[in-house]
């Protein structure tokens, strides 16, 4: 099958199209038939291998275990393993799989869902791991209520596309933070207000939020505390600071630590793949209360051009392969 495979760590020129074999299905597991796959951050940086941390975290210390890329998957069931109940073979699925960016890709039975009617599979592949991650920040975390002032930081990428409109399918009072070029799209998702950070100041005093979600940002702690209410919640998704040992992920330690000693409620966390939180995103979706917000969609050979592309910062919402 052809597929896109990375031997060693390094930016997108890495990256090459050629043969592999194709994966054989074990128990648990579905085999799909790949039409589509998502780009994010997270495969960014296992394509580089930073910061260092990933590799102990199972992808390989000095070349990559799984030399095929790729997570956010839809497409069709071609086979199921033993202990498999809930797909069979020509089901539409999407969810987080095992090499995505190829022909074919295995995923655990427990990280797939059937696809949204509603939703193309290229619409399908832009949800699983931005969505999850918008959804288990504001409800999980957060503990998002109605009435709500929420501040959604970096609002435009592929989770923040998602945070803002699920704030909204919460009954929250939505302020969005993007750049310039990007203030409508965030207008068209729902929100209530957008502040444009190239000309004014999230954490100017003006107003203050019961819950922040900040997504890949690398503002300063004190500058996010100063934006939230006594009591209210800071919930770091991510943060890019392109440090090689530690890549941001200091902020979210400290902000850790701080918690324990201020009123305010400081976290950070980890995205849980599980198929019941898709459930929850593909009803939402099919009520019409969510829609993947699809920027631009690249062939499976053209994989290099998309990485390039996330790498410059200008993507609005998300980035999709189609096989």
């Amino acid at each position: 099958m052809k597929a896109i495979v990375h031997d060693s760590y390094g930016s997108a020129e890495v990256l090459q199209f050629r043969d592999v074999g194709k994966p054989e299905v074990a128990e648990g597991q579905v085999l799909v038939r790949v039409h589509a796959a998502g780009v994010d951050r997270g495969v960014w940086h296992i394509m580089t291998g930073l910061p260092y941390p990933i590799r102990l975290a199972g992808y390989g210390l000095r070349t990559p275990k799984n030399p095929v890329l790729g997570s956010d998957i839809a497409g069709v069931v071609e086979a199921v393993g033993d202990g498999v109940t809930r797909f069979v073979p020509g089901d539409e699925v999407f969810g987080i799989g095992k090499g995505s960016y190829a022909e074919y890709a295995l995923a655990s039975e427990d990280k797939l869902a059937h696809k949204p009617a509603n939703l193309s599979f290229e619409q399908a592949a832009g949800v699983p791991i931005s969505g999850l991650t918008a959804l288990q920040g504001l409800r999980d975390h957060g503990q998002i209520k109605p009435g709500q002032h929420v501040l959604v930081i970096g609002a435009s990428g592929g989770v923040g596309t998602f945070a803002v409109q699920l704030a909204k399918a919460f009954g929250a009072e939505v302020t969005a933070v993007c750049s310039t070029s990007k203030v409508e799209m965030v207008r068209a998702l729902g929100a209530d207000h957008v502040i444009d950070y190239k000309g004014a100041d999230f954490s100017d005093g003006s107003q203050r939020y019961d819950l922040i979600l900040d997504i890949g940002g690398n503002a300063s702690l004190s500058r996010l505390r100063r934006a939230l209410k006594a009591e209210g919640t800071l919930v770091i998704a991510g943060g890019e600071t392109g440090g090689r040992w530690l890549g941001g992920y200091d902020r979210q330690m400290r902000a850790g630590m701080l918690s324990r000693f201020v009123g305010q409620n400081l976290k950070t966390y980890i995205c849980r793949e599980n198929y019941e939180d898709l459930l929850v995103l593909k009803e939402l979706i099919e009520a019409g209360k969510v829609t993947p917000a699809i920027d631009r969609i690249y062939s499976l050979d053209q994989t290099c051009f998309a990485f390039q592309y996330l790498g410059e910062g200008k993507a609005r919402g998300k980035i999709i392969i189609t096989i």
